[in-house]
């Protein structure tokens, strides 16, 4: 625990007051159980490097566990959404535990829509952030302009965003590897610098105030003062009015944006196009060769993911109330590909683990000033030297004929 020493008044002996790192006892035990959690699954997913015999590998105590741990990926996952849904119940009171944990579940929400271009369909995309910046000012100016509902504006936002992922992915059909990176990346640069310039529609470097805040489903309002002839959501309820229930509002309302998109993409990845974006990750003149057709896989997978980060930026907008092309630099892109290729590629559960070390774990640093940064970047130099394929590096074909699960996973012979 790291302190430090304040002298109230020079006058006197100054009395010491203690300044923690961390604001309670409990946030500590959560950090400890969430560092916990990673390096365990890690360390038990980890494969050996050393050639091993087949009885090794059924006997291995880590084998084992590797094997337990991916037959029950669905109960941990089931786990993983319970505590996501009790967590207001456990930190209602403390605010800015629940504003990190609403930034953790825009970035977990962005990492699974880019998990869909990079670790499915194997397209480095260095320009995810536009979709994001696209989806934002989508629903700013509908709501601005047109008083649209920000209901109204989601999906409007989701479908201005996928029009222009297809957009982009036109230029780039016959590329791969760096240069579809280097393509994808003046692509997310020219939107910003658009944004900048068209002053009359975006404002500029001001950027978009004021921006609508959503209601209870159009039946109230969050407001403490409503106007005349609209419902407060504590009258609604019968209860007192307190800010923090517009929070755990917009909490609960990106949990359940995240886990449409995680629940799509899943049912995506057992479909025919899930399985040519598989195809066309591994091989794609193989995939040419089967008879899949590269060019409608490629613009399918930068249309869902471009939708799923349009839907995160309508919710960033109406989030911040504020919005500005500072919001959508480079940066956030590259953080977002690291929380992709970090978790593992293709890894619904990694990209969550991911997200909490990138975003949760530095923001719960804060008060280590100048430390921070200095933490965060060797524990990521440890992760990318000891795991360099990702927290859970495992790339199985969604469907494997004539095996079972456990065959599957453990990679044994019917």
């Amino acid at each position: 625990m790291f302190v430090r020493f304040r002298d109230l008044d020079d006058r006197w002996v100054a009395p010491v007051t203690f300044d923690m790192a961390f604001q309670s006892v409990t946030s500590v035990i959560v950090f400890i159980a969430m560092l916990a959690v990673v390096f365990a699954i890690a360390y038990f997913s980890a494969s050996t490097k050393r050639v091993v015999t087949e009885e090794e590998k059924s006997n291995g105590f880590s084998a084992r566990l590797q094997v337990a741990y991916r037959t029950n990926t669905k109960k941990i996952g089931v786990v993983g959404i319970l505590f996501f849904f009790a967590f207001p119940l456990l930190f209602g009171e403390n605010r800015s535990a629940i504003d990190l944990a609403t930034l953790v579940m825009i970035y977990i929400m962005l990492g699974w829509g880019l998990n869909i271009v990079v670790g499915l369909a194997g397209l480095l995309d260095l320009g995810y952030v536009a979709f994001y910046a696209v989806g934002a000012y989508s629903y700013a100016l509908l709501s601005q302009h047109f008083g649209l509902s920000f209901w109204l504006c989601l999906p409007m936002a989701g479908i201005f965003s996928a029009s222009f992922g297809i957009i982009l992915g036109f230029p780039v059909l016959r590329l791969r590897g760096d240069y579809l990176a280097i393509v994808t990346l003046g692509f997310g640069e020219i939107i910003r610098v658009v944004l900048i310039n068209w002053y009359n529609l975006t404002g500029g470097p001001d950027g978009i105030a004021s921006i609508e805040r959503p209601s209870f489903f159009g039946l109230a309002d969050f407001s403490r003062r409503v106007p005349e002839g609209v419902t407060s959501f504590s009258d609604l309820f019968g209860i007192d009015y307190s800010s923090m229930h517009r929070l755990i509002f917009l909490y609960y309302l990106i949990l359940v944006l995240a886990l449409v998109t995680n629940f799509v993409t899943m049912r995506l990845r057992k479909l025919p196009i899930g399985r040519a974006w598989e195809a066309l990750r591994e091989d794609e003149i193989a995939c040419r060769s089967l008879g899949i057709n590269p060019t409608n896989t490629k613009l399918s997978a930068f249309a869902i993911g471009a939708m799923f980060g349009g839907f995160a930026g309508a919710f960033f907008a109406t989030r911040q109330g504020f919005i500005s092309p500072e919001s959508f630099t480079f940066l956030e892109s590259a953080v977002i590909l690291a929380i992709v290729v970090m978790g593992g590629m293709g890894s619904q559960i990694g990209v969550v683990l991911a997200a909490i070390v990138m975003i949760g774990f530095p923001e719960m640093f804060r008060e280590l000033a100048e430390y921070r940064m200095l933490i965060f970047g060797a524990g990521m130099v440890a992760i990318m030297l000891w795991r360099p394929r990702g927290l859970l590096s495992f790339r199985d074909p969604t469907i494997l004929l004539n095996m079972s699960k456990k065959e599957k996973v453990a990679g044994e012979k019917s």
